[in-house]
């Protein structure tokens, strides 16, 4: 696939964008290494545009949405004839000291959101009816909305996430950055699992202070109070006076009857190493030892890099 010419149309990106929704599935997926399983996943994903639709319409005023990822792994298998994005890699893993941010290996993401379940439910069906015997492991988690738009712990999630052009400067990438990729995005996915018999056991203002927020209006502490390792404090990255953003999506997922209540966090963005950075903050400390202490309530338990071409990109594969 050629990088467009000036005469070409920008190519158009996937909903990377779309708005946040109370309804989310997330499905990661590793293919099994033989050609006929990447054939017959390459031949869903020419076909997954018709079958969106097919869904879509069955409730048009759902807001259903599908962005479909690929791993470093697989991208080669999957579009031999397609250049790889520039900065697709593994995820990096991370580790120190009783913190460990763990790599996942994973080949598919499909990121799935609408404002009712039974819309990301039939769409992942349908996905899994063409390829499900062409997988070797599935990790499938459904997201929903937790009241106003709180995590597990109680916060408020995603308040800094970048709206209108700063999201789309944030997330999608440029021509000039990939111009065989332009409009497409790399994703980081983690899945958090809290403890939150040890959470609830602090207070508030103790809470407060691991966030960054106070708890109820969601307000930003200033510098002068909110301590140095304050999740909000080390997932802010400066570069040359500016801050750098990503665009996330997470959403609560979990199972009281087995004792499981976690985080699914998603980030966006037109480069990977503005959240490994953030991540770097979290789990090793800025400077080193001045780590998160979220992480002391919270553990990743995976962890894994994708990219998303363009919409324009998908719908070449169908022709």
């Amino acid at each position: 696939m050629s990088a467009p010419s000036a005469n070409e149309p920008a190519p158009a990106p996937q909903p990377v964008l779309a708005p946040l929704t109370s309804s989310a599935i997330f499905l990661v997926a590793t293919i099994k290494p033989d050609p006929q399983s990447f054939s017959t996943v390459r031949d869903l994903i020419a076909d997954l545009p018709g079958i969106y639709r097919a869904v879509d319409f069955r409730r048009i005023e759902g807001g259903l949405s599908c962005v479909a990822s690929f791993g470093s792994d697989a991208w080669d298998k999957l579009f031999p004839n397609n250049p790889r994005p520039a900065e697709l890699h593994p995820f990096k893993e991370l580790r120190s000291g009783d913190r460990h941010a763990p790599s996942t290996p994973a080949d598919l993401l499909f990121h799935l959101r609408a404002k009712r379940m039974d819309l990301c439910f039939e769409l992942v069906a349908q996905i899994m009816s063409r390829i499900g015997p062409a997988l070797d492991k599935v990790d499938e988690t459904h997201g929903f909305r937790y009241f106003d738009d709180r995590d597990l712990l109680g916060f408020v999630d995603g308040t800094e996430n970048p709206r209108g052009l700063a999201a789309l400067n944030a997330a999608l990438i440029t021509e000039a950055e990939d111009p065989h990729h332009a409009a497409g995005s790399y994703v980081i996915i983690q899945k958090y699992l809290h403890d939150m018999e040890k959470w609830n056991a602090l207070t508030t203002e103790q809470q407060e202070h691991i966030i960054g927020r106070q708890k109820l209006s969601d307000i930003e502490m200033s510098d002068a109070t909110k301590p140095t390792n304050a999740h909000s404090a080390l997932t802010t990255i400066d570069e040359n006076g500016k801050e750098l953003k990503i665009l996330r999506d997470n959403m609560p997922f979990g199972k009281p009857g087995q004792g499981e209540f976690g985080t699914y966090f998603i980030g966006y963005s037109r480069t990977p190493r503005t959240t490994e950075q953030m991540l770097e903050n979290m789990f090793i400390g800025r400077p080193p030892g001045n780590y998160d202490r979220l992480l002391d309530f919270s553990r990743a338990v995976s962890g894994s890099l994708f990219f998303a071409p363009s919409a324009t990109f998908l719908d070449s594969l169908g022709d």
